[in-house]
Formats: structure tokens, sequence, C-alpha cells
């Protein structure tokens, strides 16, 4: 459980990536951020990597919310949408985690970081290869695609879409553009 000066700590961080890029999240510019001494965020959090992990952590539960969201929709397809929607409107609504969960070249060099997304990244697969392998079974979702083969094309579908945007400076409205990509991708997947 995170303290309320963690919690502050991770916000901060989360809203300097947003205004300075990942490159500007310097535990001197958090410290400025939040008004209190880098030895004070020393006491929080080890690192730099500590605080990522956090975020990424962050992230996690908020997954774990968007999926019991997910199951409570009845058909696979509507849970689809709903957990693309649930994404596209976080994504939307906080740019700073795109720069996060999709920095390639932060996580290279760093194998806790890396791990941590590849958790994230493996169990977001596993819940979609279930939701369209239950959608195989009902008779909505096609079945001449393996259910893990779907669920990796759709999610890169995601991630490249939001990738895009945020390459454009976020150049359109994902929430309204997302649910249109949304739509072809069942249309793709159904049967």
């Amino acid at each position: 459980m995170q303290t309320a000066r963690q919690i502050e700590i991770v916000e901060a961080a989360l809203s300097l990536i947003n205004e300075t890029g990942i490159q500007g999240l310097t535990i001197k510019n958090l410290s400025k951020k939040i008004g209190i001494s880098e030895p004070a965020i020393y006491r929080h959090y080890e690192n730099k990597v500590e605080i990522l992990v956090a975020v990424l952590d962050s992230f996690s539960n908020f997954m774990g919310n968007i999926k019991a969201n997910v199951e409570k929709q009845s058909g696979s397809l509507s849970q689809i949408e709903a957990m693309f929607s649930a994404f596209f409107k976080a994504f939307y609504e906080n740019p700073s985690l795109v720069a996060v969960i999709f920095s390639e070249e932060l996580f290279r060099n760093e194998p806790r970081l890396s791990d941590k997304t590849s958790e994230i990244i493996n169990r977001n697969i596993e819940f979609l290869s279930d939701v369209i392998r239950k959608g195989a079974q009902q008779g909505d979702i096609r079945t001449d695609v393996p259910a893990n083969h779907l669920a990796i094309m759709v999610m890169g579908t995601l991630r490249l879409y939001v990738k895009n945007w945020q390459l454009t400076g976020a150049g359109f409205n994902l929430k309204v553009e997302g649910e249109k990509l949304i739509r072809s991708v069942i249309i793709l997947i159904s049967k």
C-alpha cells in the first residue's frame, strides 16, 4: 500500500513526463515540481526506477479495474469494446502513461522495468485471449485463427494506434477515433 506522499510522487512523475517527456523525469526536477527536497524523495523511493515501477504498478492496478468492469459486460464482443474504450479513455486523459508504457528505450537497459512491462502485456494478452476463446465458443468470434494470435493482433493494433496518436502530438481525438477503430477490429474478428 502506497503512502500519500508516494502517490503524490507518482502523480507528479506522470505530470512531469507529460510536460517534459521521459528524459525530463529526474529526481531533481521531481523535487522541484513537488516542492520538497531530493532527500525527501529518496526516503520514499530508492531511485527513478523505483518510481517508474510504482507508475507501472498503478497502471497494472488500473488494468485490474478495467478487467472487472469488462467482465460485467454480456458477450465477448461487448467485452472487447469495453476494454478498448477504457484503454483509449485512459490514454487520452493521461498521455504521460503512453510515454511510460510504450517507452522501449527506457526499458531496454532496465530489466525491472522491462520485466514489469512484459508482465502487464502478457496478462492483457491472456485476458483478451480468454475473452476471444469464449466468444469463439459462443459463435461470435472467428475460429480459423488461434485466440492468442487474434489477441496479439488486436493488442498490436491498439499499441500502434496509441503510439501514432502520441507521435502526432495528440493530433486527433483518441477517444472518438479509437471507437471507430474498435468497430473495425470487431468486424475483423467477428464470425
